[in-house]
């Protein structure tokens, strides 16, 4: 073979697999490597949103109506216990309706953050069975949908902001920034239930169940000063009465009361994350065996 030949053909890399080689890779190394993941995937990640966003949409009568339609469901009911003297929300600040408004579509999309990380692995079962491809893309792919679910929500949450007469604060133009911590901290813990839920199937439901509790002890229906002394202890240690909280006093207020909280809150939250994003790397091949 000449030597002008050798040049010409490609290089060949090698692939070399050794027994647990993902838990023997460095942390740093392995989040190094997730995120390279994600970025060589951009192109899949686009083409896998766009069919199932679309997709789940399209099966509907309505559409993407629906993102539009089920807040608006969940705030007249909050708004008519409130009528019926049920729920005492206390001295919130603004009309009740725009505060609920506001509470509920930033818990919304924390929720959205959890429920589309906790389906990572169940949403990608088929196309994992078929195709060799770094499966971080699917994490990736499931976030987005999340965020384009939250735009047409946030177009709702201006509109009947105006209509009740509240202008949101212009520190609004933060909210990329803000809802960081919520991305972080829903996505740890979905991260969580979607690895170890492959295996025990109770586990999705009881975390469901106890992440879907979280709004009751979440000042989002309520103020802060109207939680009971029962109460007033959990909501004070609950890191989303900062998170999720702390946003919508942005929005609404300007201000977050408690500064030093919201920051505290969003490292744990990074620290969480980073934890559980480990963890989804070592132990996801071992469950997609399960899967199998």
């Amino acid at each position: 073979m000449s030597e002008n030949t050798a040049k010409s053909e490609p290089e060949q890399r090698v692939a070399v697999y050794e027994p647990d080689l993902r838990r023997k890779t460095g942390f740093l190394r392995s989040l190094v490597e997730m995120s390279r993941n994600i970025w060589i995937s951009r192109e899949l990640v686009w083409q896998l949103f766009r069919r199932d966003f679309l997709a789940v949409h399209r099966k509907a009568f309505l559409g993407v109506a629906w993102i539009v339609i089920s807040p608006i469901v969940g705030i007249l009911s909050w708004i008519f216990m409130n009528s019926a003297g049920v729920l005492k929300p206390g001295d919130v600040g603004i009309p009740y309706p725009a505060y609920v408004l506001l509470g509920t579509t930033f818990w919304g999309l924390f929720m959205s953050f959890y429920s589309m990380a906790a389906d990572t692995l169940r949403a990608g079962q088929s196309f994992i069975m078929q195709v060799k491809y770094p499966h971080e893309a699917l994490l990736a792919k499931q976030v987005l949908q999340s965020l384009a679910s939250f735009f047409f929500s946030l177009v709702v949450m201006a509109v009947g902001l105006l209509l009740f007469g509240v202008v949101p604060n212009w520190r609004i133009v933060f909210l990329p920034v803000l809802i960081i911590p919520m991305l972080l901290l829903g996505t740890a813990i979905g991260l969580f239930v979607s690895t170890v839920g492959v295996v025990a199937t109770e586990v999705r439901k009881f975390a469901d169940l106890a992440v879907g509790l979280l709004i009751f002890f979440t000042p989002i229906i309520y103020s802060r000063t109207a939680a009971g002394e029962a109460y007033a202890t959990l909501v004070r240690w609950n890191p989303l009465t900062y998170i999720v909280g702390g946003v919508r006093d942005i929005v609404a207020y300007g201000r977050l009361d408690r500064p030093d909280a919201f920051l505290l809150s969003a490292l744990a939250s990074f620290v969480v994350f980073l934890v559980s994003w480990r963890m989804f790397y070592v132990l996801e091949e071992k469950i997609i065996e399960k899967m199998i």
